[in-house]
């Protein structure tokens, strides 16, 4: 039997298609149907839809459940269609018609979204904290190799001195930007829709404002029908940050991949961490970056088949929604499993020095000689056509010698500063007033 079904069961084919993943999908909820229905039957009580005693009960066999599932004993029986289901076909058989009065002022509709919230939420946070040793690792090695000379490159063009500190120091402040957005999505979650039932609200004397308070949220989704079509939204907002840390580590595994090749030959890694040839003895692939790449692209791509996903669909509950979870909820473990193996990279990375020393590079100090005579009281137009002039006709010098010294540059990393920036933004989460609420909520 179906929470839904009433004398009829559907066509075997209708079922198995309409299910589809969603059990599968729906143990990664299991956790938070719990939370969420802990908060949900403390309302009910306080609204007088439960004694005192059958609060008591259910909550204790709740807990019960949310113990099963932390542990990794818990299941879903075979005729069983969802989260929701198990969870109060176990009550049911524990405790009888009172577990049956769980449902009682709310809808699957908002039971999903409260679930789908909290788990968003709660991958959110260890997404940040696994950012947070990556971005220090980058910090790291920025400060460490801050004196180690790189070719800068336009349209992979030579252009102008780089550095190692800028080239790590400028993936640590990506990070902190891709960490604000990941608190923008997160401050979108972090309201509850529980109490919006179907999407249309209900006529017990509900109090949202106590489950907000009893799940940890910041505030309400308060209209009922915006609740409902927050459902898509919430996915897509969370799934556009998550692209953007993705890109980061997309883009940092391609510049590891070019800087490994012979032909640069800037860095180097461990034997035991680049993979081999069946054919070519002297490989050594960056299979670890090209991995890390792929997966971060194909994570880049989750916005636009959210957006696509939802376009044209008109408030109210569609089962289309039902498919967003497959494509969104394993991009997280993915994404995180990504910063561990770049960590492990970078950690054991090897940098080559005086790599500029090499003739090949003397034009990335043209802009120098420029400038050099610039600051001689020449027109910089004057300059730059008389140096260009002696590039064309073979008689450019120069030194590498370099003075960069204006915030952000080769000798003014103020890695200080972006490490201020990262804690701030990390600070505005206010993860510890959730983890409160949820401890109370499960204590």
């Amino acid at each position: 039997m179906k929470l839904w079904q009433k004398d009829k069961g559907s066509l075997l084919e209708v079922e198995r298609f309409t299910v589809g993943k969603d059990r599968e999908m729906d143990l990664y909820l299991a956790a938070f149907d719990v939370m969420g229905s802990l908060a949900h039957i403390t309302m009910l009580e306080s609204i007088g839809l439960l004694t005192k005693d059958e609060l008591k009960a259910l909550q204790a066999e709740l807990k019960n459940i949310y113990s099963q599932i932390e542990k990794g004993s818990f299941q879903l029986q075979d005729d069983v269609e969802d989260i929701h289901s198990q969870v109060e076909l176990l009550l049911t058989q524990k405790l009888g018609d009172v577990g049956k009065k769980i449902h009682s002022a709310r809808s699957r509709n908002d039971q999903v979204l409260v679930d789908i919230k909290l788990f968003l939420r709660n991958e959110i946070e260890e997404l940040v904290h696994a950012i947070q040793p990556f971005f220090q690792l980058l910090i790291k090695h920025s400060e460490k190799h801050k004196a180690h000379l790189l070719p800068g490159y336009t349209h992979l063009q030579l252009a102008m001195p780089s550095s190692f500190g800028l080239w790590f120091g400028a993936y640590a402040e990506s990070l902190v930007d891709d960490v604000i957005t990941l608190q923008s999505a997160y401050h979108i979650i972090n309201k509850n829709p529980l109490g919006s039932a179907a999407g249309y609200g209900s006529s017990f004397p509900i109090n949202r404002s106590l489950t907000t308070k009893l799940l940890g949220f910041a505030d309400l989704n308060y209209n009922v029908v915006y609740a409902q079509m927050g459902r898509g939204k919430a996915e897509r907002v969370t799934a556009m940050a998550l692209s953007n840390v993705a890109d980061t580590l997309s883009r940092l595994s391609m510049d590891a991949c070019l800087f490994l090749n012979q032909n640069f030959d800037f860095i180097s890694f461990p034997a035991e961490l680049t993979t081999g040839s069946s054919i070519m003895p002297h490989k050594k692939n960056p299979d670890v970056f090209e991995l890390i790449r792929s997966h971060c692209n194909r994570i880049k791509a989750l916005p636009n088949e959210i957006m696509l996903m939802t376009t044209n669909l008109p408030s109210g509950y569609h089962r289309d929604l039902q498919l967003l979870k497959e494509h969104l909820f394993p991009a997280f473990q993915t994404l995180k499993d990504c910063l561990q193996m770049a960590s492990l990279m970078l950690g054991n990375i090897s940098v080559k020095e005086n790599i500029l020393d090499d003739e090949k590079y003397q034009y990335l100090f043209s802009v120098e000689e420029v400038n050099k005579l610039v600051l001689q009281g020449i027109p910089f137009r004057d300059a730059y056509k008389k140096v260009g002039a002696d590039i064309e006709s073979g008689k450019f010098t120069h030194t590498n010698n370099i003075h960069h010294t204006h915030e952000g540059s080769i000798g003014n990393l103020c890695n200080d500063k972006i490490e201020a920036m990262m804690q701030e933004a990390a600070k505005g989460f206010q993860f510890e007033k959730v983890q409160g609420a949820l401890k109370n909520l499960l204590g």
